[in-house]
């Protein structure tokens, strides 16, 4: 199987195209650089003060950094140094190698990352972590992983638990065939009711759409997500915050949210939001964020 993210040369430079431009409209400085790990390199964006505290970003699945953060970087910066990471075997610019098929393992890739992340960039102290949707996952996993390295985490859209059931009955059967009919149509099922969090964006449009046609999300299959073990969770409970909207189909259901409460998870349920939580309800978003990551040591 080939490591190329991308279905072909002319769609890679299509999504490339359609990133940077997304990209501008973050409307802050920002550094690129590409991160070495074992299975390949991983392309994060730097932005913010170096003086402020870390806070590495975690997209999902079918997304990239620039789709995901574009309504939250301006404000995110502010407060921290903000490490936007594309997912190595993900449909941004991160770079898999021959040996990311054959031996990825998902904790060494962000025990790698973490650790080239704080040389690169001179950092000292602690981690948080925020993440939507599988990055969601990925921010509790490095949580529980790295408890020396990372204080808090904040997952967006994602739970404890996780539903392939759900998932394959909201992207089905429009993620089969990516037409911008159909593009709408799944952005609408990611969405509460009436918002125009994405669909009235036409460059974000335009990137969905190319990620839907031309990104070959098999490479994915290389993260083999895991649930959490009761020990597991126990670590991650007073580190974790969970922002859960109301209208999400993926993430907002009767056993995710008792599995929440038994777990004692500190959850929020944001109104007037679905899957695409951060893009909906993006200044109630950051206020969780702030007010959360604020609370260091207690």
């Amino acid at each position: 199987m080939s490591t190329a993210p991308f279905k072909s040369s002319a769609g890679r430079t299509l999504v490339y195209d359609s990133y940077d431009q997304l990209v501008r409209q973050w409307q802050v400085e920002q550094q690129s650089l590409f991160i070495d790990t074992s299975c390949g390199r991983t392309h994060v964006i730097v932005s913010g003060d170096r003086g402020n505290p870390p806070l590495v970003l975690f997209h999902g699945v079918g997304d990239n950094s620039a789709l995901m953060w574009i309504y939250n970087m301006k404000e995110l910066t502010r407060h921290f140094l903000v490490i936007a990471v594309d997912t190595l075997g993900g449909p941004g610019k991160s770079e898999p190698n021959a040996r990311y098929t054959r031996q990825f393992s998902q904790s060494e890739w962000l025990e790698q990352l973490l650790s080239q992340l704080r040389i690169e960039l001179g950092l000292t102290g602690l981690y948080n972590i925020a993440g939507v949707s599988n990055g969601a996952y990925l921010a509790c996993r490095s949580a529980v992983l790295f408890p020396d390295k990372v204080e808090r985490v904040v997952c967006m859209a994602g739970g404890l638990t996780w539903s392939m059931l759900r998932m394959m009955r909201t992207f089905l059967p429009e993620a089969l065939f990516p037409s911008e009919k159909n593009t709408a149509r799944l952005l609408a099922k990611l969405c509460a009711p009436d918002t125009q969090a994405l669909t009235g964006n036409p460059e974000l449009m335009a990137h969905w759409h190319c990620l839907l046609k031309y990104f070959d999300n098999r490479l994915m299959m290389a993260h083999k997500n895991t649930k959490l073990t009761a020990d597991e969770i126990r670590v991650l409970q007073p580190k974790a915050l969970f922002l859960i909207g109301r209208h999400d189909r993926l993430s907002n259901y009767p056993q995710a949210i008792r599995v929440l409460d038994n777990s004692d998870a500190n959850y929020r349920i944001i109104d007037d939001a679905g899957h695409a939580i951060n893009h909906e309800q993006p200044e109630r978003v950051h206020e969780e964020i702030i007010h959360f990551l604020a609370k260091k040591g207690s």
